[in-house]
């Protein structure tokens, strides 16, 4: 299938690592030039060397702290000066799992809890904010958020809260920029491997989906390239759960 990527250009945060880089890898193989947004800029200039050398795209870097919303205004404007313009927001810049470890109320920290929301909900909210009237004004755009299912399950309750955050934001956005021809969408990804991932971890992941073993970030990274593409127009506001189905689970 072609996706229409080619001479697209994305920003993905976080893309240093993780599912944001296997994003940010997938994105490149199917012609999209990038900009790669994080906090750490060794990391992004070794990612972005990696993948400008793989797929021959342009990968152009930025530090951010999206928590700052001066750092993710500069960050868009350096990014739409870099590339000539931006069609493609991935927003994955945040910690997996979360920062609070909290599992029960009295664990709860309330700077941790805040922190989680800051960086994951409006930390997502302030790049679309900052993105979105370039978008609008091109005619065309794509926003897709990474949650977690997390948002699932109850056990982890700042973990759960942050990722409700996420899909309440994508459905008003998609609401706000879908009649502006800018599609936002969300995936919650479960365990997934990525460069950290160990045995135990991966032997976990296995036991509670229903393919038997863990995803890897490049097949979560797929389903986002599709829906960083023209061909995904049918999908807007809804968040996609990429775990390998959680069994037993009914979601309508």
């Amino acid at each position: 299938m072609e996706l229409k990527l080619t001479g697209k250009r994305a920003i993905v945060t976080g893309g240093s690592r993780g599912i944001g880089k296997a994003i940010a890898r997938q994105l490149a193989q199917e012609g999209v030039d990038l900009v790669l947004a994080a906090r750490g800029k060794a990391a992004l200039e070794a990612t972005a060397a990696e993948i400008a050398a793989e797929t021959g795209r342009r990968v152009v870097t930025l530090t951010v702290d999206t928590a700052s919303q001066a750092s993710v205004d500069n960050m868009v404007e350096a990014a739409i000066g870099a590339l000539g313009g931006i069609d493609i927001l991935v927003n994955a810049a945040a910690l997996p799992g979360g920062i609070s470890p909290a599992t029960a109320l009295e664990q709860i920290v309330d700077a941790e809890a805040l922190e989680d929301i800051n960086i994951k909900v409006i930390g997502y909210l302030r790049t679309a904010r900052a993105l979105a009237p370039h978008l609008i004004a091109n005619g065309w755009g794509r926003i897709i958020n990474v949650g977690g299912l997390a948002i699932y399950r109850t056990g982890r309750p700042v973990a759960t809260l942050r990722n409700v955050g996420v899909a309440a934001i994508t459905k008003n956005l998609a609401d706000e920029l879908g009649p502006k021809g800018v599609n936002v969408t969300a995936i919650h990804p479960g365990a997934t491997r990525t460069e950290g991932t160990d045995a135990a971890t991966e032997a976990r992941a296995a036991s509670r989906n229903t393919l038997g073993r863990i995803l890897d970030a490049s097949e979560v990274a797929s389903v986002v390239t599709f829906l960083a593409s023209p061909l995904s127009v049918a999908i807007n506001g809804d968040a996609i759960g990429v775990g390998g189905g959680i069994p037993g689970d009914i979601r309508y």
